[in-house]
Formats: C-alpha cells, sequence, structure tokens
C-alpha cells in the first residue's frame, strides 16, 4: 500500500474508534446492553487496528508518525484501557452499565476525536504544552460528561438518560475537545505569528550572519549582450480587458497588453532581454516573475522581497542576459494566487544561437500554454480546438506549458515523440515515446519533438475530446478523431532518456533541510486559521540559510491528502529520490515537482545564485495559505521588507 492509502486507513479507523466509543457510551447510557457492548468492542478492535495503520505508516518514515507515537496513540490507548477496565460492570446486569462506565466509555471517545484533531489540524513539530493543553481537554471533558450522566438509581428502567443529558455529554465531549485542540494549537505554534498586510504574507529572513552584506537592490542582471547577440526591448502594460475568445465567449481578466496569454517573448542566446513593466490599473499591484530562469535575484519580481509592487500608473525595469536555452514563463507574483488564474502570465523562450543560425524551414516551434478561467480551458488563446498545417517531415518541438495552479495531464495520438526537454532543460538521449501520457505539474514544461507523420497527429488535454491541437498536412482533411487517451500509462520520467554523469555530486551535501508538508491551524492576525504549514508552521517560516558554493540537499514530505507542486525560485532542482527509488534514465533537472500525498522527493541544487529566494508550492492558493519560506544565502540582505518579506 502507499503512504496515502495507509493515511486514509489511519483516518478511517481512527473515526471509527470515536464513533465506536461515542455509541456504547450513548447505548450504555440508555440501558441498552447488548448494543454497547458490541459498539465496546468495535471500538476496541478499531484502536488495535489503528496500532497497526501507524505501524504501517511508521514504515514510511518518521514525518507521517511523529505526533500519533508522541501523543495520539499513548493518549488513546490510556482512556481505552481505562474504558474496557469499566466494561465489567456491563456483564453479570441487566440494566446496563455503570454511569462511571458511560463516562469511561465518552472518555475514549473524546480521545479518538482529539486523536483525530491532533493528526489533521496540528500535525507534527508538537509542543510540550499542545500535548498539555490537549491531554487536559479531555480531562475537562471526562469531568463535563460525568456530570452530565445521571446516576443508576435514575435510570433503572432503562430510560434515566434524558436528552438533555445525550445533548450534554455529547456537545459537553465536541465542545472542549475543539476547544482545547485550538488553545493547544494556537499556544504551541505561538512562535510562528505573522501579521497580515492586506494581501502580503511573510516568511522571515532575519539578520544575515556574515559581516559584509549585499543587498538585493544590488543583484542585478547582465546589460552586455554575448558578441553574436543583441538587446531585446520590450514594454508589457498589466491593464484589465474584456477578453473575446474564439468561442465568441467574453472573459473578464487581468492581461498583460490586453491579450490572453500575453506577449509570447522569444529571444536567442546570449542577448539582452529588457523588460518594462508598466501598471494601468491593477489595483493589487504587479511585477514579474521569470518562471524557471535563473536570473539575478533583484530581477526575481518577488513583492516586498526583490522589489516594490508595481501600483497603478507606476513601471518598473527588468533587465538580464538569456544564456539558458529553454522554454520558460513569466508572471505577476502580486497576488499571484488571483492574478496568474485571472491572465497575468505569458512565454518566454530562448532558443539556442546554433540553432538560430541554421534554422531550417522544414521546422514547426509552437508554445502551448495551457490555462484555466472562468471554467474554460484554453490553448495559447483558444478555447475551442486548434488547427496548425504541418509539412510531412516537419521537425515540430511543441513546448507545453502549464501555467495553472494543478497539474494537467498531455498525450500526443498519432505520432511517436521525443521529450526533449523538462522545465527548460535538456535530456540526454530522450527515446521514441508511443501510447504514453506525460503529467505536467502547475508551472512545469514539456517539450515534446516529432517528426511530422502524412497523418493528422492531436495534442489531448486531460483526456478530453473537445479542444486540443490537431496538426495536419496541408490541404489535408482533418477527421473527426476521438481518441481515447484516458488508459495510458504515465510516462514516468524517472527512468527515460539514456543514463550520463549528474551535474554535480550530491551524495555529501554541504547543507540538508527538511520540509514536511501539512494542512492545519495556524496563527493570522493573532486569530487561528486553517493555514497549509511547512514543518509545523505557516506564513512566518524560519529561512533555509546557505552559504554561496555550497550543495544543498532537501527532502519534501507530503502528509496531507492533496497534491503540492514544489518550486523553488532562481535554482533548477536534480531529483535524487521519489519515495526511496532512485532515477535511472537521463538526469533529471527540474524547477517544479508534485509531491502526491504520502509521497517523499529527495532534491539537491548548488547554491550558486545568491539572494533571498522563494521556496514554496506553487498551487497559488496554497502559497497564499502559508506554505511558502525562503532560502537565504548569508550575507544577502533585502532593504524592501526591513528583515520580513512577502509573497503576494
Amino acid at each position: 500500500m502507499t503512504p496515502a492509502t495507509v493515511m486514509l486507513l489511519d483516518y478511517g479507523v481512527a473515526a471509527a474508534g470515536f464513533a465506536g466509543w461515542v455509541g456504547a457510551g450513548v447505548t450504555g447510557a440508555l440501558g441498552r446492553r447488548r448494543a454497547s457492548l458490541a459498539l465496546l468492542v468495535a471500538a476496541a478492535v478499531a484502536t488495535l487496528a489503528r496500532v497497526g495503520t501507524v505501524a504501517l505508516l511508521g514504515a514510511f518514515g518518521w514525518w507521517f508518525v511523529e505526533e500519533k507515537v508522541l501523543l495520539v496513540l499513548p493518549l488513546t490507548l490510556a482512556s481505552d484501557l481505562a474504558a474496557v477496565i469499566h466494561a465489567r460492570s456491563v456483564i453479570g446486569v441487566t440494566e446496563g452499565p455503570s454511569p462511571s462506565a458511560v463516562v469511561a466509555y465518552f472518555t475514549a471517545g473524546s480521545a479518538a476525536f482529539a486523536g483525530l484533531v491532533v493528526s489533521f489540524l496540528i500535525g507534527p513539530r508538537l509542543t510540550l504544552l499542545t500535548g498539555l493543553v490537549t491531554v487536559g481537554a479531555v480531562a475537562l471533558a471526562a469531568v463535563v460528561r460525568a456530570r452530565a450522566v445521571p446516576a443508576r438509581e435514575s435510570h433503572k428502567d432503562g430510560n434515566g438518560l434524558t436528552r438533555r443529558s445525550v445533548l450534554a455529554a455529547v456537545g459537553g465531549a465536541a465542545t472542549v475537545g475543539v476547544a482545547g485542540a485550538l488553545v493547544g494549537s494556537s499556544f504551541g505554534s505561538a512562535r510562528e505569528v505573522t501579521t497580515r498586510r492586506g494581501l502580503a504574507h511573510g516568511a522571515h529572513v532575519g539578520r544575515a550572519r556574515s559581516r559584509q552584506t549585499v543587498s538585493i537592490a544590488d543583484l542585478r542582471g547582465a546589460a552586455t549582450p554575448s558578441v553574436t547577440g543583441r538587446v531585446r526591448e520590450h514594454v508589457l502594460t498589466a491593464v484589465r480587458a474584456n477578453v473575446r475568445l474564439p468561442s465568441g465567449r467574453t472573459v473578464e481578466a487581468w492581461t498583460f497588453d490586453g491579450s490572453l496569454p500575453g506577449p509570447a517573448l522569444v529571444v536567442d542566446e546570449g542577448d539582452v532581454l529588457r523588460v518594462t513593466l508598466r501598471n494601468r490599473d491593477i489595483d493589487q499591484g504587479v511585477t514579474l516573475h521569470w518562471h524557471g530562469y535563473d536570473v539575478a535575484c533583484g530581477e526575481d519580481g518577488v513583492p516586498d522581497l526583490t522589489q516594490r509592487v508595481v501600483a497603478p500608473g507606476e513601471e518598473f525595469g527588468y533587465q538580464f542576459r538569456t544564456d539558458q536555452v529553454g522554454t520558460y514563463w513569466f508572471h505577476t507574483h502580486s497576488v499571484s494566487h488571483i492574478g496568474v488564474r485571472k491572465g497575468l502570465y505569458g512565454t518566454l523562450v530562448v532558443r539556442p544561437r546554433a540553432t538560430t543560425l541554421r534554422r531550417r524551414a522544414a521546422e514547426l516551434d509552437l508554445t502551448v500554454p495551457i490555462h484555466s478561467l472562468e471554467g474554460v480551458l484554453l490553448l495559447g488563446g483558444s478555447d475551442v480546438r486548434t488547427y496548425r498545417d504541418a509539412e510531412t517531415g516537419t521537425r515540430v518541438r511543441l513546448r507545453v506549458v502549464n501555467t495553472d495552479s494543478s497539474a494537467h495531464r498531455i498525450a500526443l495520438v498519432g505520432t511517436s515523440f521525443r521529450v526533449a526537454a523538462v522545465d527548460g532543460r535538456d535530456l540526454n538521449e530522450p527515446g521514441e515515446v508511443t501510447g504514453r501520457a506525460l503529467t505536467v505539474p502547475a508551472g512545469g514544461r514539456r517539450d515534446l519533438v516529432l517528426d511530422m507523420p502524412a497523418a493528422v497527429v492531436s495534442l489531448v488535454v486531460d483526456d478530453r475530446d473537445t479542444g486540443g491541437l490537431r496538426l495536419a498536412p496541408p490541404c489535408r482533411r482533418v477527421p473527426d478523431m476521438k481518441a481515447d487517451t484516458s488508459g495510458w500509462a504515465e510516462l514516468d520520467l524517472l527512468h527515460y532518456g539514456g543514463v550520463c554523469p549528474p551535474p554535480f555530486d550530491a551524495s555529501r551535501p554541504d547543507r540538508s533541510f527538511e520540509l514536511v508538508l501539512d494542512r492545519g491551524l495556524a496563527l493570522s492576525d493573532g486569530a487561528p486559521v486553517l493555514a497549509y504549514k511547512v514543518n509545523g508552521a505557516a506564513y512566518t517560516i524560519p529561512a533555509q540559510v546557505v552559504q554561496y558554493g555550497d550543495v544543498v540537499r532537501f527532502t519534501v514530505v507530503n502528509r496531507s491528502l492533496e497534491v503540492h507542486p514544489w518550486h523553488l525560485h532562481g535554482h533548477p532542482v536534480l531529483v535524487l529520490l521519489r519515495n526511496g527509488t532512485r532515477p535511472t534514465g537521463s538526469p533529471l533537472l527540474v524547477d517544479t515537482f508534485d509531491v502526491l500525498p504520502g509521497e517523499v522527493w529527495e532534491v539537491a541544487f548548488r547554491a550558486t545564485n545568491r539572494g533571498i529566494w522563494m521556496n514554496h508550492c506553487h498551487n497559488l492558493p496554497h502559497a497564499d495559505q502559508g506554505m511558502m519560506l525562503h532560502l537565504a544565502y548569508d550575507g544577502v540582505e533585502s532593504p524592501f521588507a526591513g528583515g520580513h518579506a512577502g509573497h503576494e
């Protein structure tokens, strides 16, 4: 079984134990001896089953069982043992268990419920105070129930427990348990308090430890192109617009230059790209983040960290030399969970200089961003099926860019192909692929290369019959193909391509970090909120501090039941392990990777790009709700936020 399956099973048996103990308490108080005994046995079996599920989870790593072993199971087993001891009152009597036994049953249910709250809402990295408050809440709930359950003399006829008593017992359990868990979480994570400034959330950077410091404002891109390059200048204007789609539908969007997507930037290796960003009327402000492109930190476009947000009527200039070839994209990083979804994005393609000099006419290079807006799936700027002519024998390169916050599944029907590049980085010796689908994580890119056959080729997205892209030889009738790709297996890129030495040795890293991803309670503006957490904290998370030149290895663990596409700014990461499995194909350098529920990834990078960088979930609503922190180089400071830098 997978960790995700065991996590679900663990929650299931915990819920069954809670229901069993509460049911035993209610039926026991009502004098229904046999029903109470049966539910007691069921609850005890559920507890034993949970010991088994925790043991299974422990086999996948301590990250998945920390709070269960340290708090939940001891509390559950102790209360269950007390309830089983009291069960002797059920044996040999006809009127049902004693009031003390009923209280013990309810208390066992309260402990099971508290365990669910701790695991589901608080998670690992427990504090002593959290444990004490949780145990105290269960004890207090037991006292409340003891006062609510009438004495034996009042229910010898089996009907002594009034509806009011039942409500008092069950309600007292729920109220005290939830309140205790909330208080425990709030006090236990008090060090993680953050202050919301509008929509900006901060991740604490702190003072650099080096005596010699450099400001992010001084870390800017190169101004001089290579010998064969030239300066490319663009102006992008952020503006609200009503965009009419090919289907005839009109959508309200936030755009660059009034179009969806924004202008496609295509430059050659060695050029200098100069982009002036102007904000006409986006009240929330805009910036430009060059997703996957390893720009100097001062060009990274993160509000209150690398620059001030560009407000309406203002502008900001970006500049860097395009020495890094491949497929990339840009988007606002200001209120990005809203701005990107509403249309503030575009693509960036950097072509190899050698290829540019000898580019053949028999080549077709298409960039295909995938985006969801108002329930419509867009390929490029089209919400209907797109057709393109392609002569037989033409070398076609499809640059697929996922600009959404969740993954898309793509498939090519009617041809074999090669995955030439992942996230802008070429793969070594990519082999021919037929009848396989590819998952593109949020923010990720896949370059597919094919030689155009004499037949129609279809790019299918999310196994949909509608939409997509059709390539066909000119003047050829395009049939209404309905290819079912839902049964196609996924191509696992960890085992694809030819083996070659990795770009660096990560076997003996200079620094190692863990990022345990979960969902739970955190504080925002002094109030508990349901947030996405890293290492038990949200919003204000201690930064990872590195030295220039370090080889850094970090482990990403997903304890939640949601997918988290992880994205580090300014550095590609080398995939080392996924769930303990090593890659066997081409070295895989990525800037975004999907961490599925229960998965454990180990990746590494070389710290050769000084700055303070965002390290966050690229499901942008998750980042907005707390799942973000910083990678900070020792000796680098931000002049824009006084030690607290925001991702908006």
